[in-house]
C-alpha cells in the first residue's frame, strides 16, 4: 500500500491532505482575502479550526460524497484564538491528524503558547502547520516556541502576509525564518510536499500558486 501523504498549501491557513485516494481540506477561506484567488477545491472531508470567514468557508469545497475509507484519524484539541482564554476572539481547535505512523498538527488561529495539558493531548508531531504572522494569532517567536514544545520535525509556516497577499496587519514569514535556529529552511518550488516513510527536520516554505 502507498503510505505517502501529500500536503498542499492553498494560501493563508488552508491545506489539503491526501493519502490512499482520500483527501481532506483544512480551514478554507472566503473571497475577501487580499490577493488570493477564490478557492475551488474538491475533497472527501473538511475540517475548520473556528467559524471565522477566512477559516470556515465551506462553499469553497465540493465534497466527493464517496464511500472511501479515510486513512486519517482526526482529533481536535481545544485552545483559544487569543491570549486571554477566548475573551477577544473565542475558541480555536487544533486538529491532530494521524496516518501511516505520522502525526500532522494544524494549529488554526492559535493565540497562545500551549499548556502542559494541551501538549499532552497533542503529543509529539511530525508535521506542524503553524501561524506565524501575529496580531490575530501567535507571532514568529511564539510559533518557534510552539514548534519546540511539540518537538516538530517539519514546520510549515502559515497565516502570514507576503507581497500583496493576505491580511495587511500580519507580519511576513521572514521574521519566523530568522528564528529557524537548528531547523534547516527548505524552500519548495511548488505548493506541495510529499511525506514518505522518512522525513528530515526542516522548516518547509511552500509558495502560493494560483
Amino acid at each position: 500500500m502507498d503510505s505517502n501523504i501529500t500536503i498542499v498549501w492553498h494560501g493563508h491557513s488552508c491545506f489539503s491532505l491526501s493519502a490512499s485516494g482520500y483527501s481532506l481540506v483544512l480551514d478554507p477561506y472566503d473571497n475577501s482575502l487580499e490577493g488570493y484567488e477564490p478557492l475551488h477545491l474538491t475533497a472527501d472531508e473538511v475540517l475548520c479550526s473556528h467559524g471565522h470567514h477566512d477559516h470556515a468557508w465551506l462553499p469553497a469545497v465540493s465534497l466527493n460524497h464517496t464511500s472511501g475509507v479515510s486513512p486519517f484519524q482526526v482529533r481536535a484539541v481545544r485552545t483559544w484564538h487569543d491570549d486571554c482564554q477566548g475573551k477577544k476572539r473565542g475558541e480555536n481547535l487544533v486538529h491532530v491528524i494521524r496516518a501511516f505512523d505520522k502525526t500532522l498538527v494544524h494549529c488554526g488561529d492559535l493565540g497562545h503558547l500551549l499548556t502542559k495539558e494541551q501538549l499532552e493531548q497533542i503529543g509529539p508531531c511530525d508535521v506542524l502547520m503553524v501561524p506565524v504572522g501575529g496580531f490575530y494569532t501567535i507571532d514568529a517567536a511564539q510559533a518557534r516556541e510552539v514548534a519546540g514544545q511539540l518537538s516538530a520535525t517539519v514546520v510549515i509556516p502559515m497565516h502570514y502576509r507576503f507581497g500583496g497577499y493576505g491580511i495587511p496587519v500580519l507580519s511576513e514569514a521572514a521574521d519566523f525564518l530568522a528564528l529557524a535556529g537548528d531547523y534547516p529552511v527548505r524552500r519548495y518550488p511548488s505548493d506541495s510536499l510529499t511525506l514518505g516513510p522518512d522525513i528530515s527536520r526542516q522548516i518547509a516554505v511552500l509558495p502560493y500558486q494560483k
